[in-house]
């Protein structure tokens, strides 16, 4: 059923209902009445459950035709409130429309409150807490994704999470309508509560290990997370649920011994089964339910069930019984990597481990090893990065987080739940037990052999690295186990499909919105042109999306760091490219408020194999004057010219004609200023003679960008024009072949890419 699923999942888009849903009683009898159909029977159920439930979510997403629409609506906090520095986020599902909304009660949304432009406080975002009901003015957008080599998929992230548009509060009359009652709210007072009792650089992770509530940290706090493998014990994890299922247990049978006439009532085994769930499933509401602790709960239910019915049930039965639980109740669980890295990493130790009881020494150290290995494959193709120091973090954090600090922020909770006071001593003995580890952690993260970045890898190479991670967990004595690792070589080191050969060229234009970074790639020599935007509320697509492109596409060395001039468009990801990936250089135009290590100057040029670069504008003397000082690069390949205009004006371009008109002519063009009506002079169009033209705009940009004369201009001179906001990264080669063209939204299309 589960293959079923992710097969629906894959598909580039969605199935006729009619069908799916004639296939679901069908396939629900053949189940129960034709054992030898089975198995296709099971594949079809989850096929149609995965196609139905991603169309029920996508038909109701806010139509893309319809963003930046402003609407007054009211509705209910669901989860924790994330405040940060100058904006809060939060879900809202909406529970009273007016008559002209009623298509909207029952979405969900996900909202971005931030403070005023002039630097205030906005006083009524600071009073959002969990449950609240808030009447507010919100400008919709419909949940969309940057196309780039590994890039973060934030569609497939709200159809997972289930969120049919993103929210921004307008100017305006917001009001609160009612306070919050039941768990949310109380997990949101709790969370206060630890902030006002543990210093500030401990509570963000008392919270965290208490309640699952993570707003409190920051990025680098996640960074040192993802480089030493310990994110899935930050939060809530399933070894912390089933400790808690443990504790309880042991306490009903120590209650059970104490009491003798109890097992009159409730037999000791099914008495502990039952106090195992219970604490389970308690934690876990306190902890939000995320994945890995309802796939603990429903693994302590199977057990639960079956000592109630006096039945024997295995790891395996359990795991699959929880598996099958999980994918009716929500089979777009399938989305999410903590689906996989949980139920993986449970079977892989139910694969691999002894059934016997182990000593706890050799028992941690080996099933360190097992995940270790069972989970690489499955980390590289998800995250693209393999952690180096994963594994010995893992064996410190494991024991003292999961064995002192987690118990302490529990106890806290059981105390302070009891009277008001009662547990902030346990919360501090927790954050103080919590400091050293995470120095420690720190000082292994910043290490240079901490974290091996790998190329995107095929699924493909992920099933063969698979089965190589169980051939090598096999028994020892079975022979020829080390030959696995052959298995490993597709996804440790995949096919780059760099230049072959002298004189061939590969282009990158990436998906940054309204903004610019383009890769060039020669055989041996790679050049960054921009490094994307920086907003002002704090995204930075040097560190969202250039970086991880160029780990996606296996760059390890920046031999050139061009910037085409000093906007935030275009420099505004510098810092966060400079410090992930150190460029051998840095240049730009001269007096750019950036720091830089050389200029761009008219006949300036270079060769990397067997590729010319050359840089045609701006001239000796020529005064910075932001737009117009860009950095012009000509790039000539064996097969064709490309030409990388960042934003200069029709001024400059009229300047080029006048210099050398034949310096111009190219097969690819960059479009200048991102298309505006300001560029793209009509001699200038014609005179480059180009094929292609790529505009790096945002999807829906307040500038209108690109121009629709401008695309007109472009298209009647002859040339193909294409819109990153429309095909996400656009590849470009020149080689063997001529010009070569991938668009990666259409080269990768998936279900939720539909627009709506």
């Amino acid at each position: 059923m589960a293959s079923g699923a992710g097969l629906g999942l894959l598909l580039p888009g969605l199935l006729m209902r009619g069908w799916l849903w004639l296939c679901l009683p069908c396939a629900l009898l053949v189940t129960c009445r034709a054992a030898q159909w089975r198995l296709p029977a099971l594949l079809l159920l989850g096929l149609a459950l995965a196609q139905l439930h991603a169309a029920h979510v996508l038909d109701r997403q806010w139509p893309a035709a319809r963003n930046g629409q402003t609407l007054t609506l009211s509705g209910q906090i669901i989860g924790l409130v994330e405040q940060q520095p100058g904006r809060s986020r939060f879900v809202l599902q909406v529970d009273r429309p007016t008559a002209r909304q009623v298509g909207m009660r029952g979405r969900r949304l996900a909202v971005v409150w931030s403070d005023p432009l002039d630097g205030s406080v906005d006083a009524q975002r600071l009073q959002l807490d969990a449950g609240q009901s808030w009447q507010l003015q919100l400008r919709l957008r419909r949940p969309d994704s940057r196309h780039n080599p590994g890039g973060f998929d934030a569609a497939r992230h709200a159809l997972a999470a289930r969120i049919h548009a993103n929210a921004y509060v307008v100017p305006g009359e917001q009001s609160l309508r009612a306070t919050g009652r039941g768990l949310q709210p109380w997990r949101g007072g709790m969370s206060r509560r630890i902030a006002q009792s543990v210093p500030a650089e401990q509570a963000r992770f008392v919270r965290a290990l208490a309640l699952g509530d993570t707003a409190g940290l920051d990025e680098r706090d996640w960074q040192r997370l993802r480089v030493t493998g310990l994110t899935h014990l930050v939060a809530i994890s399933g070894f912390h649920v089933g400790l808690l299922g443990i504790v309880a247990a042991q306490l009903a049978w120590l209650l059970w011994r104490c009491c003798p006439p109890l097992a009159m009532w409730l037999p000791r085994p099914q008495a502990m089964a039952v106090a195992a769930l219970s604490g389970a499933l308690l934690y876990a509401a306190v902890a939000g339910m995320g994945l890995p602790a309802v796939r603990t709960v429903l693994m302590i239910a199977v057990v639960c069930l079956a000592r109630l019915s006096r039945r024997v049930t295995g790891i395996w039965q359990s795991l699959s019984l929880a598996l099958l639980a999980v994918l009716l109740v929500d089979p777009l669980a399938l989305l999410a990597a903590g689906f996989w890295l949980s139920f993986a990493g449970v079977a892989w130790l139910a694969w691999s481990l002894p059934h016997g009881p182990l000593p706890p020494l050799r028992g941690l150290l080996a099933a360190q090893a097992v995940a270790s290995i069972g989970l690489l494959p499955l980390t590289v193709v998800l995250f693209g990065q393999a952690s180096l120091v994963g594994p010995l973090a893992n064996l410190l954090a494991i024991p003292w987080w999961s064995l002192v600090v987690v118990p302490l922020c529990v106890l806290g909770l059981l105390l302070e739940a009891l009277l008001a006071g009662a547990g902030q001593w346990a919360w501090r003995w927790a954050g103080q037990a919590f400091m050293p580890s995470w120095e420690l952690f720190g000082w292994m993260a910043d290490s240079r052999w901490a974290l091996w970045w790998l190329p995107e890898s095929s699924l493909l190479a992920a099933a063969l690295a698979l089965l190589g991670a169980a051939w090598l967990l096999l028994p020892r004595g079975v022979p020829g186990r080390w030959l696995a690792l052959l298995l490993w070589l597709p996804i440790l080191w995949p096919q780059r499909e760099l230049p072959a050969a002298a004189g061939q060229l590969d282009m990158h234009v990436l998906d940054v919105g309204q903004g610019l970074a383009v890769v060039v790639r020669t055989a041996n020599h790679v050049l960054l042109y921009d490094t994307g935007p920086r907003s002002r509320s704090g995204f930075d697509a040097g560190a969202r999306i250039v970086l991880p492109a160029l780990h996606a596409l296996g760059v390890r060395r920046l031999d050139l760091l061009m910037l085409s001039h000093g906007d935030a468009d275009h420099a505004g990801g510098l810092e966060a490219v400079r410090q992930g990936i150190p460029p051998t250089r840095v240049v730009g135009p001269a007096g750019m408020p950036q720091s830089i290590q050389g200029s761009c100057l008219a006949g300036d040029h270079w060769q990397w194999d067997g590729v010319r670069f050359s840089v045609l504008h701006p001239g000796l003397h020529f005064p910075y004057l932001g737009n117009d000082a860009s950095c012009v690069l000509r790039v000539d390949s064996a097969q064709g010219s490309v030409l990388l205009t960042g934003d200069i004006s029709q001024v400059v371009e009229q300047r080029l004609l006048q210099q050398d008109r034949a310096a111009v002519r190219a097969r690819v063009v960059l479009a200048a200023h991102h298309g505006s009506d300001s560029s793209s002079l009509g001699g200038f169009v014609q005179a480059t003679g180009a094929e292609l033209v790529v505009v790096s705009a945002g999807a829906g940009n307040r500038f209108g960008h690109p121009h629709p004369v401008v695309v007109r201009r472009w298209q009647h001179a002859g040339a193909e024009v294409l819109n990153t906001a429309d095909s996400g990264a656009v590849r470009i080669w020149l080689d063997g072949q001529g010009l070569s063209v991938r668009q990666r939204r259409f080269w990768r299309q998936r279900l939720w890419d539909g627009g709506g």
